[in-house]
């Protein structure tokens, strides 16, 4: 679904062009670490230093491109159809979107409420030439995230048939992660163990003081679970 057409903010003539700059990684290690963030936001000042644009760069930490539902683009895309920036700015392709229909509705929605998308990999792709080469690189990495999930899940399926358990095991002590399952399957929600784990000051897997549903759902999905299942 596209966006509606905006009215922009007017932009003073002899005022530089407002650039987001935005930065993204997929998954929560290179979140923690800071691995590629830094080297992503050294492209992007050169770029607008070169280019005169007045930058401001955004971040969505640990989350992956497969939609543009992450919350610093979209309120940048959001402000970019405002008329409070003119420009988005970001250094590679697949920072932005690894769906070609995504990107394609993108670049529709940029031409519709005037602004530009600028990919330090690819150029300007305001341009025909430029939107053209955007496409198909989108098309291609489309491709590729969709042939990784497909060897991931045939990958996954064989050690199954071959007897290998899957999920990561717990370093919860046993009682915790049979507390935790038994409650589940006696008809608790992830939220209510969750709740309990955390009022009592039972400690997590990390040592953190609070729980969390996601929390409880990995425990119940690890190799520990599994066992305290089987021997019930």
């Amino acid at each position: 679904m596209t966006a509606p057409r905006s009215r922009r903010t007017a932009r003073p003539a002899d005022a530089p062009l407002r650039a987001i700059g935005y930065r993204r990684v997929s998954t929560g290690e290179q979140a923690d670490s800071g691995a590629g963030l830094e080297a992503q936001r050294t492209a992007l000042v050169a770029e607008s230093a070169r280019q005169g644009f007045a930058l401001e760069v955004v971040t969505d930490a640990g989350l992956s491109a497969a939609t543009l539902d992450r919350p610093a683009l979209t309120e940048a895309l959001d402000r970019l159809d405002r008329g409070e920036a003119d420009v988005l700015v970001a250094a590679k392709l697949d920072r932005v979107s690894r769906s070609v229909r995504d990107f394609a509705g993108l670049l529709e929605r940029a031409q519709r409420n005037g602004w530009r998308i600028v990919l330090l990999d690819l150029g300007d792709t305001s341009t025909p030439a430029g939107e053209m080469t955007a496409n198909i690189i989108a098309s291609a990495a489309q491709y590729e995230r969709r042939l990784i999930s497909q060897r991931t899940k045939e990958g996954l399926a064989a050690k199954r048939a071959a007897g290998v358990r899957l999920g990561r095991p717990s370093v919860l002590s046993r009682d915790v992660v049979a507390r935790i399952v038994t409650a589940h399957d006696g008809g608790a929600t992830l939220v209510t163990i969750a709740a309990e784990l955390t009022a009592e000051g039972v400690p997590t897997a990390r040592g953190g003081a609070k729980w969390y549903p996601s929390t409880i759902r990995r425990v119940l999905l690890g190799q520990d679970a599994a066992a305290v299942r089987a021997a019930a």
